[in-house]
């Protein structure tokens, strides 16, 4: 295992562990992690997917640059894409086979409604691109991880999880506010209910990371831009 990699390992780790911990405490907090109330309570594309979820949060980031220059770190995420910006040494210990792109990969820029965004090779979980508004919103929902991967329906009997993502321009035009909001909805039995309880904190850590990642990839790249 590479240093960087085992610093994942150490340090993501360690994460999980504390939020995991604190969960009880904490869920109201990581579930809002950055963003306004105003942010937490206003609707954004994709909701209506989820109509009545049993989980759900909103997040949100500043980065210093404009949408146009986020969008593209966005579009291009997924296994054996750009990769999730998070820690990658820690998601690859099961299996994921992440590898995170530090620059824009042109040959990933384009996507499109029903593309497959893989979090890990076949047979882990995935998503379906529902909606793509370029430069503003792309709203994804979970597919079967088996072949040919159909997207979940609302009537779905195991549920059906969206991942919405949204871009704002910050008041002065400079900056973007980047959004992301989950909504959940599962069969109502105990053993899923534990089950999706347990995963929210490990999944605050791993996005909370990937949204750090995405703003210090897109300013460190401005910033070379721009010397």
């Amino acid at each position: 295992m590479s240093r960087s990699k085992a610093v994942d390992v150490l340090i993501g780790g360690a994460q999980v562990l504390g939020v995991m911990l604190a969960a009880p405490v904490l869920r109201v907090r990581y579930n809002r992690w950055g963003a306004t109330d105003a942010e937490a309570e206003a609707p954004m594309p994709g909701d209506e997917l989820v109509t009545a979820p049993r989980l759900g949060y909103t997040r949100a980031i500043t980065v210093a640059a404009p949408p146009e220059q986020v969008w593209p770190w966005l579009v291009q995420m997924g296994q054996g894409r750009g990769g999730l910006y998070s820690f990658d040494g820690l998601e690859n210990l099961v299996g994921c086979d992440i590898h995170s792109a530090d620059r824009i990969l042109a040959h990933c820029q384009q996507l499109a409604v029903g593309d497959l965004i893989r979090l890990g090779p076949s047979g882990y979980p995935c998503f379906r691109v529902d909606q793509v508004d370029s430069v503003a919103a792309l709203v994804l929902v979970g597919a079967d991880p088996r072949p040919p991967h159909f997207a979940a329906g609302p009537d779905s009997s195991t549920g059906i999880a969206t991942w919405q993502w949204q871009l704002q321009p910050t008041a002065d035009g400079r900056g973007t506010r980047l959004l992301t909001r989950q909504r959940l909805s599962y069969p109502p039995t105990k053993g899923t209910s534990v089950m999706w309880h347990v995963v929210e904190p490990v999944g605050f850590v791993m996005e909370r990371q990937m949204l750090l990642g995405i703003k210090q990839r897109v300013e460190r790249n401005q910033h070379r831009g721009a010397s």
